[in-house]
């Protein structure tokens, strides 16, 4: 069993910046890849960001490309999300989810582990 928790949510005007984390912990050997997801209320789950984190290779939604830095500390297990330039429509609860195999980094169905989730607003 993977546990994971998230933390750093909050709100910010449009323009500002978060700083997401997620600590993992538990029988961890095996995952490789980690990603962040978001849902806004009444749609469903996206994949924001995802990183391999044998490798450091990473995917982004078009949306966030530019704005969110994924990144993974080896050494802590943590996982986080750099959120810059924040829009509105970033709004919603975040999620970490970690996988031992993906084909689609993106794909919220191939992750097998997740977190509880941490509110982000963003207020225009």
């Amino acid at each position: 069993q993977v546990q994971l928790v998230e933390s750093g949510g909050g709100s910010v005007q449009a323009g500002g910046s978060l700083r997401l984390s997620c600590a993992a912990s538990g029988y961890t050997y095996g995952t490789t890849w980690m990603a962040w997801f978001r849902q806004a209320p009444g749609k469903e789950r996206e994949g924001v960001a995802a990183i391999f984190t044998n490798g450091g290779s990473t995917d982004y939604a078009d949306s966030v490309k530019g704005r969110f830095t994924i990144s993974h500390d080896n050494a802590k297990n943590n996982l986080y999300l750099q959120m810059n330039s924040l829009k509105p429509e970033d709004t919603g609860i975040y999620y970490c989810a970690s996988a031992s195999s993906i084909v689609n980094p993106l794909r919220s169905n191939e992750y097998g582990y997740w977190g509880q989730g941490t509110q982000v607003t963003v207020s225009s």
